[in-house]
């Protein structure tokens, strides 16, 4: 081989890797079902038309995105995973990936070639790691049961369709720092690989509480999301309602006090006679007077008879 020639190649080889070893690295985020933005920026663009490079980006399993060969797009060696779902941003040298979805996160590399009359020259490669987020539905309490003066508040808070997966998620109750909640569930549907985050609580107002405030927080990565708060009032006696307890509870007190004193007094019983006993006792003496006294006088009136005649 010509030595010329091999020290081109050598030279060729040393600024290809030079320029690799160089290569822009930056992150960028996207939204779920929005639209991510993977730059390339070229910095020698002032000097090189267009027509004269090949511009094409990859995923991580070398599949092409998108390729803009000398001046025109080139669809051919596109993936069909990502036609129609780009666009080219050339005078920002941005790539436009729409609609994205979870499973499009991951690197990216940008590769600028010019395409001399033999070969092509690497002029710049740039990686691009692209996350995605998905805002969860703000956290919703819902009440499992209706509340009653005695019985225990069952809830229920659930938040869905965000990524990436949850912290946590907890209950704040009035005037109170604790977290509460006993019963968190994390799920992750298939298709589209969101997650969906629920927690429940028991609770019941304690003593002398007639009314409770309770916030849901749900915890990501990078913040957190509030539920509308949830008001809760036991139910509380009228004051009319009260007082005729009262009363009752007075009356009952004070005829169980009276019973007390009239058993307590009582006199031991003494031995009497009926009225109506006496009465005939008395009618029979005087009939008994009677009779003595009619004997007493027939000597009387027998001597008293000749005389009438």
């Amino acid at each position: 081989m010509d030595p010329r020639c091999t020290m081109g190649l050598a030279i060729l080889i040393f600024v290809t890797v030079l320029l690799i070893s160089d290569a822009v690295s930056v992150e960028t985020q996207a939204y779920f079902n929005g639209t991510a933005y993977l730059p390339c920026p070229f910095t020698k663009a002032q000097n090189i038309s267009l027509s004269e490079l090949v511009v094409f980006w990859q995923d991580q399993q070398k599949l092409v995105l998108y390729e803009h060969y000398l001046g025109t797009e080139k669809l051919d060696s596109v993936n069909a995973k990502y036609l129609g779902r780009t666009s080219f941003d050339r005078n920002n040298w941005t790539l436009r990936l729409h609609n994205v979805q979870i499973k499009d996160m991951g690197s990216y590399d940008c590769f600028i070639q010019k395409k001399p009359p033999t070969g092509s020259i690497i002029l710049q490669q740039t990686l691009t790691e692209l996350s995605v987020i998905a805002n969860f539905s703000e956290p919703e309490i819902k009440l499992d049961q209706n509340v009653t003066g005695n019985s225990g508040i069952n809830l229920t808070c659930m938040s869905k369709q965000g990524h990436p997966k949850p912290k946590k998620m907890y209950f704040l109750i009035t005037n109170s720092t604790n977290e509460y909640g006993d019963n968190m569930q994390i799920s992750q549907d298939n298709v589209t690989e969101l997650f969906s985050i629920s927690n429940s609580l028991s609770l019941s107002f304690p003593d002398g509480v007639w009314h409770m405030t309770v916030v849901c927080v749900l915890e990501t990565e990078s913040m957190k999301i509030s539920s509308k708060p949830l008001n809760f009032t036991q139910e509380f006696p009228s004051a009319q309602t009260y007082w005729k307890e009262i009363t009752a509870s007075v009356t009952v007190a004070l005829l169980l006090v009276m019973l007390l004193i009239i058993v307590c007094h009582k006199k031991p019983n003494q031995p009497s006679r009926p009225s109506n006993t006496a009465s005939k006792l008395e009618r029979d003496s005087n009939a008994d007077r009677e009779t003595i006294n009619l004997k007493e006088l027939e000597p009387q009136i027998a001597s008293a008879k000749p005389n009438a005649e």
